[in-house]
């Protein structure tokens, strides 16, 4: 399958468009440390790189408008519920779900890259080639067909949502607040490809990545690899 990557002015913006935000910096994930199920707030910096997000593309009038928001979906995890919270300024109004849950990590929970292959090399483990999370998986945790599958299922909503809405100006923008690998794999299973796909992608800490449609139709899933942003006029 191939996709699109499309440049959208503001003034186009009647395709709905799917927001995917990253909490802010963790402890841990600033030190490179893998953090699925364990619940560690944001960082006094992470807080700051949400609220700087939140200063210049949310708000009435502003990238995201929340006039214009369908529905929220966010991680159970304190980071990432903590983040919409920042980026907002509301405790509710958003709808918390596993599918948007990290890659749960399993037996290397906590653990660095560089220490993970060196835990399946002492297993005897990839003796052909490196391990790659998109290929392999997390020993005692999940496997690419796992989170595909829980990810598939959000995607399907929201394309059950939005799909009614391609060109009226009913609200039907969506945010999703999630994670650091789980935030790339929703990108690649967006746009068709399976995780193993060599598509290189990247989301800092408090970031935000958009994902829209390709000439107003639901069957053409597109990245948004630019965009305009709203005028003061």
């Amino acid at each position: 399958m191939f996709f699109s990557y499309i440049i959208l002015s503001y003034k186009d913006a009647s395709t709905p468009r799917v927001f995917l935000f990253r909490h802010g910096q963790t402890e841990w994930s600033q030190n490179g440390r893998h953090t699925s199920t364990t619940d560690i707030p944001l960082t006094d910096r992470g807080e700051k790189q949400v609220r700087a997000s939140a200063e210049y593309m949310y708000g009435e009038g502003k990238l995201i408008d929340p006039a214009k928001l369908a529905k929220v979906y966010v991680s159970p995890r304190q980071r990432a519920t903590r983040t919409y919270e920042l980026l907002s300024g509301k405790t509710d109004g958003y709808e918390v779900t596993e599918s948007l849950a990290e890659w749960h990590y399993g037996e290397y929970e906590g653990l660095k890259p560089a220490e993970i292959r060196a835990k399946r090399k002492a297993q005897g483990l990839d003796k052909e080639r490196a391990w790659d999370i998109w290929s392999d998986g997390c020993e005692g945790g999940e496997s690419p067909a796992e989170v595909s599958s829980r990810i598939d299922s959000l995607i399907k909503s929201i394309k059950e949502l939005q799909a009614p809405h391609m060109h009226d100006s009913e609200p039907k923008d969506v945010v999703l607040v999630a994670h650091g690998h789980l935030t790339r794999a929703f990108a690649k299973r967006w746009l068709g490809y399976e995780l193993s796909f060599p598509l290189s992608l990247m989301m800092e800490p408090g970031g935000v990545g958009v994902l829209s449609y390709q000439h107003h139709s639901i069957d053409e899933p597109a990245l948004l690899l630019g965009l305009g942003f709203p005028s003061q006029e």
